[in-house]
């Protein structure tokens, strides 16, 4: 009886140094699992060697690519004229909006003014514009107006100092010229307005960053077999993930893409958008980084997401297209027409989508005249039938351009 006490006593001991060691089996592989489910994707062994559902993404792109090449047909049988105004559009469209995720907000005229002096484009009078938009519409113009260039390290440093030509990113002086030294802590990116906040990732420690770059610009210039769209999307997704800069990688990013997208058409001139159609949709954009940056080198969700993206940025050219058609439209017709110079400049205005109500005294405000010469002038247009009055009352005559039926 004692020896089969001693029998039992001795199970019940292995039991419980079994039931401990998978205890502590349990802990220790659950660590392992936080650990793993917490790493960013540039910790991960296999960085950057991203993988990605070939099926999945396959459709996708082929439609996207079948739509660019549709787009870039239909704009190259335009006429000069509506192909130059497309481009300037587009281009204007672009520098707004991806300035605008950044949470900066420029003029349209002048950003439009910027380009047409840069391009050699004769839009008329010209607004004065300022080096911050001019800085801004200098890299999107060396991104895809040189596309056939090699990236360098020296290329994406004049960028970055062109989006800050004070050497300040608002009253903070910043480092221009270099990759980040991460004098000033982690690099986090983050989004929303400050003090409100929202970090969305932590990019790899400052001491990495010179070798990532290294290995990312010779990725870059490398003629490898990943579709050129496709391309688009892994080096914007790559340069964000490294974050060189201790400012502007945003910008410098969505310029990247910018750059292999044009090569993807390889054509410099630009007739859609893909900043202007992340912009109403970065809170997404915003979500899909951070979700990939959190999760292992399969990167299908991101691509899928930057296709749709790019998909719906080429339908969004048909408002550019019509409005381009119907300025087109109007000026055959005001070819017939006595228009002056002062008269030509507000035509354009109101073509190019007039903010408000046209009336004497912002005609007379925009091309400083008097009001009475501004009331002669609308006069005119009135008398030409180019200009009518709208019904619309109250105590000043607003005008509109007459429509041009069918």
């Amino acid at each position: 009886m004692q020896a089969m006490r001693r029998i039992v006593g001795l199970i019940a001991a292995i039991y419980a140094e079994i039931r401990l060691q998978i205890s502590g089996m349990r802990r220790k592989f659950g660590f392992l699992i936080l650990f793993t489910r917490l790493m960013y994707i540039y910790q991960r062994a296999a960085w950057p060697d991203f993988t990605w559902d070939v099926n999945s993404v396959a459709a996708l792109l082929a439609d996207v690519r079948h739509r660019q090449g549709r787009l870039v047909g239909r704009m190259e049988s335009l006429g000069f004229s509506p192909r130059e105004e497309a481009v300037l559009r587009t281009l204007t469209l672009d520098v707004l909006k991806s300035s605008e995720i950044e949470g900066e907000i420029f003029d349209a005229e002048q950003v439009r003014s910027s380009i047409a002096r840069k391009l050699g484009m004769d839009i008329g009078a010209l607004a004065p514009t300022d080096r911050f938009v001019d800085g801004v519409v200098e890299i999107l113009l060396d991104a895809t107006q040189n596309y056939a260039l090699p990236l360098s390290a020296d290329r994406l440093f004049g960028w970055q100092a062109a989006l800050f030509p004070t050497g300040r990113s608002g009253m903070y002086k910043i480092a221009l010229g270099n990759w980040r030294d991460g004098a000033k802590g982690p690099m986090q990116v983050v989004s929303g307005a400050l003090g409100r906040q929202k970090v969305h990732f932590e990019a790899p420690p400052s001491e990495k960053v010179p070798a990532e770059m290294d290995l990312f610009i010779a990725w870059f210039n490398s003629n490898n077999e990943v579709d050129p769209v496709l391309k688009a999307a892994l080096a914007h997704l790559w340069f964000i993930t490294v974050h060189p800069f201790e400012d502007g990688n945003g910008r410098v990013a969505r310029a990247i893409a910018d750059l292999q997208l044009t090569r993807s058409d390889d054509n410099p001139q630009r007739f859609y958008s893909m900043s202007a159609q992340i912009q109403p949709e970065r809170g997404r954009y915003y979500d899909i980084l951070e979700k990939t940056q959190r999760g292992d080198l399969d990167i299908t969700e991101w691509l899928l997401w930057f296709l749709s993206c790019l998909d719906r940025a080429l339908s969004a050219t048909k408002t550019t297209l019509n409005a381009v058609l119907t300025k087109d439209r109007y000026w055959v017709l005001f070819a017939e027409k006595g228009i002056s110079d002062r008269q030509r400049l507000m035509l354009n205005k109101l073509l190019d989508g007039f903010e408000g109500k046209l009336n004497t005294s912002k005609w007379a405000k925009i091309t400083k005249v008097s009001k009475d010469t501004a009331l002669r002038d609308i006069q005119n247009l009135l008398d030409q039938g180019v200009l009518e009055k709208e019904n619309s009352g109250g105590r000043s005559t607003n005008y509109r351009l007459v429509g041009l039926g069918d």
